[in-house]
């Protein structure tokens, strides 16, 4: 997957509308019953941005965006402001050789939960703890480090060996998107109005 490692610009990611998509297909009977096949394991996110352009500068900065992603061609860091924190929660436990954890982010409901791969967390905001002890980030043996691009921790010669300490994390994080769309299709009335059309952008599997 062709990425660029650079965000949507926030401001206008901000007044997207959207979030979380799933693919079902449904089969009614003659009897009025639902046969329900569920297609995807995860949901994909979906958002129209074309809502969130307030000014003329969001416009100029949406057109530089596009253009230098090449419309579908490149994937990018997509904030959804409706759901970018991770709190604090379990992503493994140590067993004396893994050195390292992905993190995920779970979300219950009654006794239902599903497990979200975190891929994209923010430079700056992840942390983790070790046997409820927060490490710092870093190459020594008792610290931690972070791939920004998979969301892989990676722990310190020290606090890997032990067994059966839990390995906790919290952060920030992206989306991983791209424009589903090869052409912004904007209405200009007059230099300083405009009328935005859709503009979609889809979360992607890297």
């Amino acid at each position: 997957m062709a990425f660029h490692d650079v965000r949507f610009p926030e401001r206008i990611a901000l007044g997207a509308t959207g979030g979380p998509l799933w693919s079902t297909n449904i089969v009614t009977t003659a009897g009025g019953h639902e046969r329900r096949n569920q297609n995807w394991a995860q949901a994909r996110g979906r958002w129209n941005v074309g809502s969130g352009l307030k000014t003329r500068d969001d416009l100029a900065a949406l057109i530089a965006f596009f253009r230098a992603r090449r419309g579908r061609a490149f994937a990018f860091r997509f904030k959804d402001w409706s759901d970018f924190q991770m709190p604090r929660q379990q992503i493994g436990t140590t067993d004396g050789t893994t050195a390292t954890f992905q993190i995920a982010r779970s979300y219950a409901s009654g006794p239902t939960s599903q497990v979200r791969t975190i891929q994209l967390p923010v430079a700056g905001t992840v942390r983790c703890w070790v046997d409820g002890v927060e490490r710092s980030e870093g190459t020594g043996a008792s610290q931690f480090q972070v791939n920004l691009t998979t969301g892989v921790i990676t722990l310190g010669t020290g606090i890997r060996s032990p067994v059966g300490m839990p390995v906790e994390a919290a952060c920030e994080f992206d989306v991983p998107a791209r424009f589903d769309a090869d052409e912004l299709g904007l209405t200009l009335e007059t230099f300083f109005q405009g009328q935005w059309a859709e503009i979609p952008v889809i979360e992607v599997r890297l």
